[in-house]
């Protein structure tokens, strides 16, 4: 059974920071590309971004390069997403994925299996 755990969410501070950790099991971790996405009341889900499986390739969303870091240890079998300089319109639910692809894909659909979700709240 695939299981994928997000933790780390929380409410802070504008301008704070979170480390949010993603613990898979059930699949051969390194086979699979991984994403974080997020939804915010109302909206549709997000990509934020994603990591390839070797950790060679990263992408991001616009609204969050240069604040957010995606890395991945393939022998934990776990992401992590560092936020800073956390804004109020990061708050949303964020989720992980996995995609069985060698690239990173920013469309929901294209990935297999999703975490329960996190909530980050950012007050200002």
């Amino acid at each position: 059974q695939v299981q994928l755990i997000e933790s780390g969410g929380g409410l802070v501070q504008a301008g704070d920071s979170l480390r949010l950790s993603c613990a898979t099991s059930g699949l051969t971790f390194s086979m699979y590309s991984m994403g974080w996405f997020r939804q915010a009341p109302g909206k549709e889900r997000e990509f934020v971004a994603g990591i390839s499986r070797n950790s060679s390739t990263t992408n991001y969303a616009d609204s969050v390069k240069g604040r957010f870091t995606l890395s991945r240890d393939n022998a934990k079998t776990t992401v992590y997403l560092q936020m800073n300089s956390l804004k109020p319109e990061d708050t949303a639910v964020y989720y992980c994925a996995a995609a069985l692809t060698s690239s990173i894909s920013d469309v929901p659909r294209n990935y297999a299996y999703w975490g329960q979700g996190t909530q980050v709240t950012v007050s200002s």
